[in-house]
């Protein structure tokens, strides 16, 4: 049994604790708040020690209010993700959890739960979904967007503009003002440090820089309209990187997101946060901003309350992508995570199309698999089946490489991040994984090409990857 104390911090990771807030009345005196959103988006940044970016918007922004070290999104995938930040509530308990849910098949939300551009806008706010214009939610109920452009409001009433940065997402283009070079950057270990993975990572950190500058336009405009000083800015992800081991699993890379905040005359400047955070935490501080309540509990905290205590643990699921069929679940304290592959049979790289034609580093990080020139760390990820259970120590093995699951000396950690998974997954009424879903999707069969297959892939990849920063030249798929 979990001791009293861990089911207390259990339940504050699994319920949103407020202090009583109302439906606002006087909406003059409520903050304007602008959520920038980046696509499929680590923290890689240089506020948060990457190597060889440099992005002095998101630098400067986190010295006026509040860097998040620790915040980890719900889904390492956009509409997910998106569904549950958009409601405050897990994408599971919503039924929102297969990314790419056919039109046909989405419903709309619980009566009790509304998307909280549609709350906000209730309770006197403009509410704008402005720049890519994505919102991207598995269910069908109306998200409460006004307009486009928080310019369209009428005067004195108070705006929420959700502004996502979709440059961020693959393509990625590379930045001619600061191209960097490959030696320059620095690979994860799973990755093999080739010449083409090094310049495939480091032409997603020239895109980075170039939304760096999108971003400082945005706060620009704030400037020069003399809103900068009455608006909440919410710089965040939506899910983790999009290369091998990030989006789509519960890896950190797939779920770790820049979180940054700044109110002033509400947030001190200078702050550093590295407790653990949920992007449901992101909603309820919206929220709680605008003074306005739910009728349904939220599954996260506003951040900015005095009654705000810290997670003890971060959940996550991962469920269908595209028609990849495949379910995991993971809970992560701050020293431990432990994944629950509930379809072991099915390796990690089965066929995924949208990665074969996206992910220039999976094409060679195959043939290497193939060749038997990786590592045995690195050719893990190209097993053809999983473990059901993934147990990693954060502390000694922040790169989730050494499986513990297995290990006697990690039996009471493993069961104690079980149970406390098992609680979430009832509380979020899981179903898990039913014999259709698993008969179903693409085929699961792996590897998905054969080496010379996946060697003329590469050299369709390589003039895209090497292409100089003004370059014109044409995607290759």
């Amino acid at each position: 049994m979990l001791r009293i104390d861990k089911v207390i911090l259990l339940l504050v990771s699994l319920v949103a604790l407020y202090s009583p807030i109302h439906a606002a009345k006087d909406t003059k005196s409520l903050p304007n708040i602008v959520w920038i959103l980046l696509e499929d988006w680590c923290p890689d940044m240089s506020v948060y020690g990457t190597t060889g970016i440099e992005t002095p918007t998101c630098d400067a922004f986190a010295t006026q209010g509040i860097r998040y070290n620790s915040a980890f999104t719900t889904a390492p995938v956009c509409s997910s993700a998106r569904s549950a930040m958009i409601t405050g509530c897990h994408q599971n308990y919503i039924g929102a959890h297969q990314h790419r849910t056919a039109d046909h098949n989405q419903k709309a939300l619980p009566c009790d739960i509304l998307p909280f551009p549609q709350l906000l806008s209730d309770h006197g706010y403009f509410t704008c979904l402005m720049g890519y214009r994505k919102t991207d939610c598995n269910f069908t109920t109306h998200l409460g967007f006004q307009g486009k452009d928080w310019g369209e409001r009428p005067n004195n009433t108070p705006f929420f503009a959700q502004i996502t940065i979709g440059s961020t997402h693959r393509l990625w283009n590379r930045d001619p003002i600061r191209p960097i070079e490959e030696n320059r950057v620095e690979l994860p270990p799973y990755y093999a440090d080739t010449p083409f993975n090094r310049r495939d990572w480091a032409n997603g950190l020239e895109q980075m820089q170039i939304a760096d500058r999108e971003i400082d336009s945005i706060l620009k405009r704030l400037e020069n309209e003399g809103l900068a000083e009455s608006t909440m800015v919410i710089i965040s992800g939506d899910n983790g990187r999009c290369h091998i081991r990030g989006k789509q699993f519960l890896y950190d890379p797939g779920l770790h997101v820049p979180l940054l905040i700044r109110w002033p005359g509400h947030i001190k400047p200078g702050q550093i946060n590295n407790e653990l955070v949920s992007s449901l935490d992101i909603t309820a501080t919206i929220l709680a901003a605008a003074d306005i309540s739910t009728e349904t509990p939220l599954h996260g905290q506003d951040l900015l309350s005095t009654n705000y205590r810290p997670h003890s643990y971060i959940f996550a699921a991962r469920d269908k992508m595209d028609d990849t069929h495949d379910a995991m679940r993971m809970v992560r304290s701050k020293r431990y995570k432990l994944i629950h592959n509930l379809m072991p049979e099915r390796p990690w790289l089965q066929l995924n199309k949208y990665k074969e034609r996206m992910y220039p580093m999976l094409a060679e990080m195959s043939i290497l698999h193939q060749q038997g020139k990786l590592t045995p760390e690195q050719s893990i990820f190209f097993s053809k089946t999983k473990p059901k259970y993934e147990l990693f120590d954060l502390q000694n093995d922040p790169h989730e490489l050494d499986n513990l699951a297995d290990h006697a000396g990690y039996a009471s950690v493993k069961e104690t991040l079980q149970e406390a998974l098992d609680q979430w997954r009832q509380f979020i009424n899981d179903q898990g994984v039913s014999e259709q879903f698993r008969a179903g999707g693409w085929p699961a069969t792996y590897p998905t090409r054969s080496l010379e297959e996946w060697q003329q892939t590469k050299e369709k990849w390589k003039a895209w990857v090497f292409r100089e920063p003004s370059s014109k030249q044409a995607y290759p798929f």
